[in-house]
This record gives C-alpha cells, structure tokens and sequence, in this order.
C-alpha cells in the first residue's frame, strides 16, 4: 500500500511541475509584448526632426542619411504614426562628430626611409539626441551615441561613405531605438 502511495505522490508532484512550468511560461508572455517594443499605448503619434551635421569634418549626405533612417526604423517597426506638430513623441538632436583617425601603424618594407602608414583607420560618429515622451515624461532624456568602425586604409573616401557610414549609423540608430522603445 505504501508503495502505491509513493506512486500517487510521484505522479501527483510530476504534474504539478508541468502546470508550474506552464504557468510560468505564462506569466512570462505576459511580461513582455511580442511587438517588439514597450511603449506605452497611448503615443500614437512621434516627430523626429532632422540632425544636422555639426561635426568639424562634414560628410554632405550624413545628416539626411541618419535622419531618414531613424525615421524609416520607427514609422516601420512600431505603430507610430508621424507627426509634424504637437506629437506623443518628439526626436531631435544632432550629429557632433564625424572623424576618420588612423589605429594601426605599419612600416612598409618597399619604403624607402622606412616611413610610416596607416594600415587602418577608425570611422567614429557620435550623436546627441533629445528624447521627449509628452504622455510619460518621466521616460524623457539626452544622451549622447557614439560607435566606430574600424576599416582599411586601402579603402577611399566613397568606399568609406557607402560602407563604414551605414555601419556606423545603423548601430548608432539601434541604440538609440532600443533607448526610446524597448526601454532596455
């Protein structure tokens, strides 16, 4: 008799794990939205101003590029509708820094006189943006983004513009959208 007992409680513990696992399974879903962002739903709406370049070293197609951008990633991954006058949301900023600077030296052996070259060279923009959220505005804030890539000397100007630029901003661009809508 004592053995069926066992049996039961054994039975009865091994479903009781499953319904646990299940109903944290379930509390978690419940926890985070499968949309892919935490906004509150009440912003409907968000304006995102265009960033000038006021970095020293000008790229001329830098501040449309990033600026179209984080638009296209806001109005395409949430439910925002854009806005151009009193929004939910309000993005502004401006680009501060666009500087190439080598990383890497080398000392070519073909040269005479051993001079010295830059084997890569470092693409770094930062970014000051101005976060205001008018339904919630204690989730408002300025902050400053910055990120890098590092990248051959070998390339040129226009290589660096159409390859490196993008890098640099779409990581700029998911910071700062992971700041403003996932909230992490």
């Amino acid at each position: 008799m004592k053995i069926q007992n066992s049996k039961f409680i054994y039975q009865n513990k091994k479903g009781l794990s499953v319904f646990s696992l299940f109903s944290f399974l379930f509390f978690l879903t419940s926890c985070y939205s499968f949309t892919g962002n935490s906004l509150n739903h009440e912003e409907k709406t968000i304006q995102i101003k265009n960033f000038p370049n006021n970095a020293a070293l000008v790229n001329p197609t830098l501040s449309q590029d990033f600026s179209v951008t984080l638009q296209n990633r806001f109005l395409q991954r949430t439910a925002l509708k854009g806005a151009a006058e009193n929004p939910d949301i309000l993005v502004e900023g401006e680009i501060t820094d666009y500087s190439i600077s080598p990383t890497t030296i080398s000392n070519p052996v073909s040269t005479a006189g051993g001079n010295i070259q830059a084997a890569q060279n470092k693409l770094t923009i930062s970014v000051k943006v101005h976060y205001e959220n008018k339904k919630f505005p204690e989730a408002s804030f300025d902050r400053t983004y910055s990120d890098e890539a590092v990248f051959s000397s070998d390339l040129d100007i226009n290589q660096i513009e159409t390859s490196q630029v993008k890098i640099v901003n779409d990581r700029i661009i998911t910071k700062i959208f992971n700041d403003i809508v996932a909230n992490w």
